[in-house]
Formats: structure tokens, C-alpha cells, sequence
């Protein structure tokens, strides 16, 4: 190491015959012994999870692997379509659509929660009626600031996300359906008295509350959707090699586009 330089981490270490992560010794403690989503929770968290909570944390990137042909996947197949030399191409571009409409709903639904759970201090609500104002109250400062409430609606299930009561269903279960969860779950009953009109609660809201509840940075949330869609993405391609899509996706487009002039400026 040069004098006077330091780089200090928590998480890997590698010498000539030992691999350490986390404190373990990566072949003796680690392989064949923990999941991937334990040690995917545990390298953000820096703390084994317990048992409850990595069936919770894995719950939740099972729900978010993959939902269809989402733009995601859709860029994923076209960029493997125009690079299939570049595998981490196709992975990397569909990975970068997770925004504010697909995926990135995961953090940004944790985040709105623990600003309101934040606002409200420590006293929180212990019934479903101070839930109900607490998430009342929420909804109309939203409205009125004309933003969205994240984690309403969704684009395939307009009545009800089926992965959302599971997912409340499996954080019960184990003991961890927290603050973020009920105050979520509060706002699928009160919203429709400010909006005007009913929508589900959605899987990657839903998921964001969860995660949240896990007591997971907020902050890091998207990148726990990412992790899941990676999974998904990696299958996509998979996919497209077996059974491509691709060049008909964008045949079809091409073929149907109309050329419009310009307009004078």
C-alpha cells in the first residue's frame, strides 16, 4: 500500500488463499450457506437479516423480477437485436428504464412513506382509524401540491395488483407488516375520497413499503428493483435467443411509421 493513501470497506477482501466478505470467509461461511438475497441484504445493511426478513426480502424480488413485456424488457430484446455480442448491453438497457413509471415506483413509494411517517414524529397511529386520517391527511397535501400519490394504479391491473395482498399477507406472517405497510394499505382505503375514484394499490408500492418496514435505506430501494429485474432481464434475453421477438418488434414499427413534414417555423 503507497504511504499515506487509504481506501477503507466493510464489504470484500481478497488475499493470495482467502476470499473474505463481510466479515466471513467468503468459501467457508458463505457458499452453499447463504441465499443470494440474504447476502444481497446483508452487503447493503451490513447485518445478517433473520430468517423472517429474508423470506420478506425475497418475496419481494420475486414480485419484481419480471411482468411481461414491459418497456424494460422491450429494450432489453431490441438492444440485444442490434448488439447480440453485447450481452451486458441488453442487460444494462433495460435496467436503465427503471424510472418514475416502471421499477423506480418501488423507491419512490418507500420514500413518500417514510417522509410521512417522518412528518408525523414518533407517535404513530395503533388502529385503522388513526391510520385513516394519518393517510387522509397525506393524500389531500399531495393532491394539493398537484403531484401523484406513488404506488396507486397500474397500467394492466386496474382493480387489484395481485401480488399486493401477498406480499402483506407474508409480511404479517412473519411479524414484520410495520409502519410503512399499514400506512400504505391506509391510503388504498382513503384515497378514493380526495382522487375521486378507486385504484389498486400496486406490487412495486407495495414492495417499497416493504422493504422499508426492513428497515432498509430508502435512499437504496430502487436498486433492491433493479436486482430483481436483473433476474427478469437475464431471462428476457434468454428468451430472445430461443424464441426472438426482436426483429419483428421492430419491423412492425418501422413498417407502420408515417412520415410527417415538418412544420415551417
Amino acid at each position: 500500500m503507497s504511504e499515506g493513501l487509504s481506501f477503507p470497506t466493510s464489504l470484500g477482501t481478497s488475499t493470495p488463499d482467502q476470499i473474505r466478505l463481510l466479515g466471513q470467509d467468503l468459501t467457508a461461511d458463505l457458499m452453499g450457506k447463504v441465499s443470494f438475497g440474504e447476502l444481497a441484504f446483508w452487503l447493503v445493511a451490513l447485518r445478517r437479516p433473520t430468517p423472517p426478513e429474508t423470506r420478506v426480502f425475497e418475496a419481494v424480488l420475486v414480485a419484481l423480477a419480471d411482468h411481461g413485456f414491459t418497456p424494460t424488457a422491450i429494450a432489453a430484446r431490441l438492444t440485444y437485436l442490434s448488439a447480440p455480442d453485447s450481452l451486458q448491453g441488453a442487460l444494462a438497457a433495460g435496467l436503465l428504464g427503471g424510472g418514475s413509471r416502471f421499477l423506480g415506483v418501488t423507491e419512490d413509494c418507500g420514500r413518500y412513506l417514510h417522509d410521512v411517517l417522518e412528518r408525523d414524529g414518533p407517535d404513530l397511529p395503533s388502529d385503522d382509524a388513526g391510520w385513516n386520517a394519518l393517510a387522509l391527511a397525506a393524500v389531500t397535501r399531495t393532491r394539493e401540491r398537484r403531484e401523484f400519490v406513488p404506488g396507486l394504479g397500474h397500467p394492466v391491473h386496474k382493480v387489484r395488483d395481485p401480488r399486493t395482498a401477498v406480499l402483506i399477507d407474508i409480511a404479517e406472517a412473519e411479524g414484520l407488516r410495520g409502519p410503512h405497510l399499514r400506512l400504505f394499505e391506509a391510503i388504498g382505503r382513503v384515497h378514493e375520497q380526495v382522487l375521486g375514484r378507486r385504484l389498486p394499490l400496486n406490487g412495486a408500492g407495495v414492495c417499497g413499503a416493504a422493504l422499508a418496514d426492513l428497515g432498509l435505506p430508502v435512499e437504496m430501494l430502487r436498486g433492491f428493483a433493479l436486482l430483481a429485474r436483473a433476474a427478469g432481464l437475464l431471462g428476457q434475453i434468454a428468451e430472445e435467443r430461443r424464441r426472438p421477438i426482436g426483429m419483428d418488434a421492430y419491423l412492425t414499427v418501422d413498417r407502420n411509421a408515417v412520415y410527417i413534414e415538418p412544420e415551417e417555423a
